[in-house]
């Protein structure tokens, strides 16, 4: 395969006077497929990066065994499955020959999804013939931008950077920055119909926990995260629930991915997995208690949540199961940070820190298809849960699950796991949370913990209706 070489231009500028939301808002209606990651958890200047990428030169898809590769001049299509998609999305990877980047921030690389449907090519997991699809979106998707823009808010910088074909004609950096700096840009309403439907009610899920618990007693399963999907009907426009979501629950990941017929956007708590200079970590968030508001009481709840044994029992299930799944390509593995207490808008959670070193000669993508999904949405041992919520769960999961982020071309890759997360698409908001089911799981408990995990999703959308 002939390499693209991608020709590198960027502009430094100041930083004071914008914000990521004010420059995506301004670049959105202009671009093709404009998209938004940011973190509120740049507490040091590694993390301290907000991205917004605009107009794809280059996109790699794959749906339902058939895989479409756009590279610039050069369509390939063909049908694809188990090993042999990421064998392609590592080959799409390397098809790209780029300069070598001076910054410790992005500024080129892939940027997408891998939706939870897609470990149908990790695992002998198929999905069920007849099983409803009703996102009918891609099961892998990423591009290469032209344009990345990174924003260091740690030193209050801006970089725009504009990455050519060889052989192409460059389109520029002014325009950006004239659309960077212009003050003006359009603003929507968003009206909810507020007509929320289940694909399940409360006592239909209850049941559904009720056999996850007894599959636990069986000894099929130590744990099954079953899951319920939501619906919200809507007009105008949905960036306003995401603006009104990262001020109610901010997190280390917020994202804002425009697909056209589709969006994705949310605020996850959670990495589904990082790799930097060939080092893997997996950050196991499991045991969760709501919040009271109050300080005080919350520390005393964080006391309880450390000492309950079953929000413990689920914990330490899913620590080993990080283990082992970094263990399947990697090496050296071990626990760095164990059942640390951490305060989020809406829960309290405990979460662990599992890095691992990749064995030699093996690809970061089979890395990523090894620890995928996470097993915080799926269980232990994996394959077996997953089997369980392909049986029991009517819907498909799409994107729910699944993990959204940036892949570099030198390996580098780092993903939030989709929860607390949106699929917006044919005027309809779908969002999704589940339960840890264990075998001492009450299951009235776990009904709620659904229902606490989706009070910033909810909230976020009654606050849309008051932005402008």
């Amino acid at each position: 395969m002939t390499k693209v070489k991608l020709h590198t231009k960027y502009k430094k500028l100041l930083a004071d006077t914008v914000t990521p939301v004010s420059i995506y808002l301004k670049l959105r209606d202009k671009f093709e497929n404009p998209l938004l990651l940011e973190s509120s958890d740049y507490h040091g200047a590694d993390d301290s990066f907000s991205y917004i990428c605009c107009d794809p030169l280059a996109s790699f898809e794959v749906k339902n065994g058939q895989f479409k590769q756009q590279l610039p001049n050069q369509l390939t299509e063909g049908e694809v499955s188990g090993d042999a998609v990421m064998e392609k999305l590592d080959a799409f990877v390397k098809s790209f020959e780029a300069s070598e980047n001076p910054f410790k921030f992005i500024n080129n690389g892939l940027f997408g999804y891998i939706g939870f449907d897609a470990v149908q090519y990790f695992e002998n997991i198929p999905v069920p013939k007849g099983k409803v699809d009703e996102y009918n979106i891609p099961d892998v998707l990423y591009h290469v931008y032209r344009y990345v823009i990174a924003i260091d808010h740690f030193k209050n910088e801006l970089y725009i950077f504009e990455h050519s074909p060889a052989g192409t004609k460059e389109k520029g950096l002014e325009a950006i920055e004239n659309l960077v700096y212009n003050k003006n840009y359009p603003s929507y309403e968003f009206t909810p119909a507020q007509q929320e439907t289940s694909n399940y009610n409360d006592d239909q899920f209850l049941e559904m926990i009720d056999k996850g618990i007894s599959h636990c007693l069986r000894g099929d399963v130590f744990q099954i995260v079953l899951s319920r999907r939501f619906q919200d009907s809507f007009s105008g426009d949905e960036f306003n629930v995401y603006r009104a979501l990262r001020s109610i629950n901010p997190s280390p990941y917020l994202f804002y991915f425009d697909y056209g017929s589709y969006k994705i956007f949310g605020s996850s708590p959670e990495a589904q997995l990082i790799i930097k200079d060939r080092k893997a970590t997996i950050h196991p968030i499991a045991g969760t208690f709501r919040r009271t508001g109050n300080d005080e009481a919350d520390a005393e709840l964080a006391k309880k949540l450390l000492e309950d044994p079953k929000e413990n029992a689920e914990h330490v299930m899913l620590v080993d199961l990080a283990r082992n799944d970094l263990s399947r390509a990697g090496s050296n593995v071990e626990v760095d940070t164990y059942k640390e207490v951490q305060y989020f808008s809406h829960v309290i959670h405990l979460v662990s820190k599992v890095i691992g070193a990749l064995s030699d000669e093996v690809e970061e993508t089979k890395m990523v298809s090894g620890t995928f999904p996470a097993g915080t949405l799926s269980g232990a041992p994996k394959v077996r849960a997953m089997q369980l919520i392909n049986e029991y769960e009517e819907t498909r999961r799409g994107f729910y699950g699944g993990a959204i982020g940036f892949m570099g071309f030198n390996g580098d890759f780092n993903h939030a796991i989709m929860i607390r997360s949106f699929l917006s698409k044919d005027n309809s908001l779908y969002f999704q949370a589940g339960a840890g089911i264990v075998a001492k799981s009450d299951r009235k408990s776990e009904l709620q913990e659904v229902n606490n995990k989706l009070a910033a999703l909810r909230k976020a959308i009654e606050l849309a209706k008051e932005i402008r």
